[in-house]
This record gives structure tokens, C-alpha cells and sequence, in this order.
């Protein structure tokens, strides 16, 4: 039973599905095509935490490519088709986190603030069994700005805030995320941060008041120690 922890919101890609590795692939795929090159080095030091449109208009802008919004919408459709192709052959959801999520919707309200878009977010966790345990989905495209910007984490807290009729504090609503960037869109939203190490170590997730392994390392204690703390970095 939880007494200090509230709600939780959880980043999807590289934090519930392991799913960075075929983004990667999907974009060089679709980039390929048009002689553009996408490093795995420059994808996890540069690129991850943006969403689709934002990765490819980063992009532009650092390589000097001229790319229109035509452009764009259709670079992003063709590494879509691409992903969809390789997530066919099967399961992509980490070890423990079906396990961690059901035991967390038991306690609390449940949210997703992601840059994924919304269909391949609602397929995954459909397939996964866990599609029913979330409150609210905020994914790409549902607000202005992505990651690192608080607008998704914002978002999600205010759809929690709704979809539970409760008066959510911030501060013990904790936020779960892969990388730095969805650390400090969290930050500035008020939640309590926890990182997990799938896509970078511990000294590259600056703002994780906790840090795991993965989901299946994760306990509810532990967050709710963590919202109970008066330390928010």
C-alpha cells in the first residue's frame, strides 16, 4: 500500500518497450534512402529523445539539409512503414515490465508521456496485456513541443489530474525515463525522476533521484520512499 506515491508516468520507448534499438534501424533505413547517414553514436548522443518530426528537423538543421515540412511528413512515413515491418516479428516489451505495471496500476494511476506515436504505443501495450492499466497517453504530436521540453510531462500530469478527479501534487508523481532529455522535460514538470539504464549508464542520466536497472528491478516502496523524501533535484 502506498502512502506518499500519487501517480506514475512512464516513458515508453527505451523504458517499457526495448524498442530504441529498431527506431535506429527504421530511421537509417529511411534516411539511407535519400544518402543520408544516421550513426548509432550520433542517434544515442544527439537524436534519441526527440520525437519523429523533431529528429528529422535536428537533423536538418545540424547537416544543413534543406527539408520542408512534405519532406519531413514523408521521411517520417517511410520509417514508420519501416519500423512497422521489423515489429512484426515479435515481442518488444523489456523483461519485468508487464509484471512492474500491473503491480504499479494496482496502487496508483498510471500515464505514458512519449515521443512514439500513439497507434505504436496503444499496438504494443495492446499486445503486451497492459493496453487497459494507463489513465492517460500522451504521445506524439499531442502537444506543441516534444521532450526536452515539459509540455509531455505537463500533459500527462493534467490528463492524470482529470481522469482520476484527484488533486495530484507533482512531487509525488514520479516520472520513469531512459535518457536525459526525458529527465529534463520531468524535471521542469515537477515529477519526481527515476532513470533506468537501458539506453544509457547512471553518470549519463543527470536529474534521476533513482536509478535501476530496468522495471523489473523497480518496487513500489522504493517510489513511494522517494515521494515521501524531501530532496526533489
Amino acid at each position: 500500500m502506498t502512502v506518499a506515491l500519487q501517480a506514475i508516468v512512464f516513458d515508453f520507448d527505451g523504458v517499457i518497450a526495448d524498442s530504441e534499438p529498431l527506431h535506429l534501424r527504421a530511421f537509417q533505413q529511411a534516411l539511407g534512402e535519400e544518402g543520408i547517414e544516421l550513426s548509432s553514436a550520433d542517434y544515442y548522443s544527439r537524436y534519441l529523445g526527440y520525437d519523429d518530426v523533431g529528429l528529422m528537423q535536428v537533423l536538418a538543421a545540424d547537416r544543413g539539409i534543406a527539408m520542408n515540412d512534405r519532406r519531413i511528413t514523408a521521411l517520417v512515413a517511410r520509417k514508420g512503414n519501416r519500423l512497422q515491418e521489423m515489429r512484426r516479428d515479435g515481442h518488444v516489451l523489456f523483461p519485468g515490465a508487464a509484471e512492474f505495471i500491473r503491480s504499479a496500476a494496482a496502487e496508483v494511476p498510471l500515464a505514458i508521456a512519449s515521443g512514439a506515436l500513439k497507434h505504436e504505443i496503444v499496438e504494443i501495450i495492446g499486445a503486451g496485456g497492459i493496453g487497459e492499466l494507463f489513465t492517460a497517453i500522451v504521445a506524439a504530436g499531442d502537444t506543441p513541443q516534444c521532450k526536452p521540453s515539459p509540455a509531455p510531462y505537463l500533459l500527462a500530469f493534467e490528463r492524470l489530474r482529470r481522469g482520476t478527479g484527484r488533486d495530484l501534487d507533482p512531487r509525488r508523481c514520479v516520472a520513469i525515463e531512459d535518457s536525459r532529455w526525458g529527465l529534463e522535460s520531468a524535471q521542469a514538470a515537477g515529477l519526481r525522476c527515476v532513470g533506468v539504464t537501458h539506453s544509457y549508464s547512471a553518470v549519463e542520466l543527470p536529474g534521476a533521484e533513482l536509478v535501476v536497472g530496468s522495471l523489473g528491478e523497480l518496487t513500489l516502496p522504493a517510489l513511494d520512499r522517494l515521494c515521501a523524501s524531501e530532496h526533489h533535484a
